[in-house]
């Protein structure tokens, strides 16, 4: 059975996130990655299955070594969606922030 597994699903995963921060400097191989980790290997091997199936790793032959690399592309998706969130919560706070400086100021006169 082929799922179609969610972005966001997978990157609300703290482990998921770290493997994604770990691999944006350099490609890395599967025993690299769970190197850093306390987790056994089966379950590093699972995220990331589940990140190469959301298209946020990408998988590079190299002789007998699989590497993982940060589908760049990808992230710019999930990036693009998030920003008019970001400018409207930006937006939100920065108007709290006239309002607080408002107030203060009358209490302080």
């Amino acid at each position: 059975m082929n799922l179609r597994r969610d972005v966001f699903q997978a990157i609300a995963d703290p482990t998921r996130r770290a493997i994604l921060l770990l691999v944006t400097t350099q490609s890395m191989t599967a025993g690299a990655i769970a190197s850093n980790f306390d987790t056994a290997r089966p379950t590093i091997s699972k995220h990331l299955q589940i990140l190469t199936e959301c298209e946020l790793l990408q998988q590079e032959q190299k002789g007998r070594e699989i590497h993982y690399h940060l589908n760049l592309e990808k992230m710019k998706e999930i990036a693009n969606f998030i920003e008019p969130f970001r400018q409207m919560w930006d937006d939100r706070f920065n108007k709290l922030e006239n309002v607080m400086k408002a107030y203060q100021q009358k209490n302080d006169a």
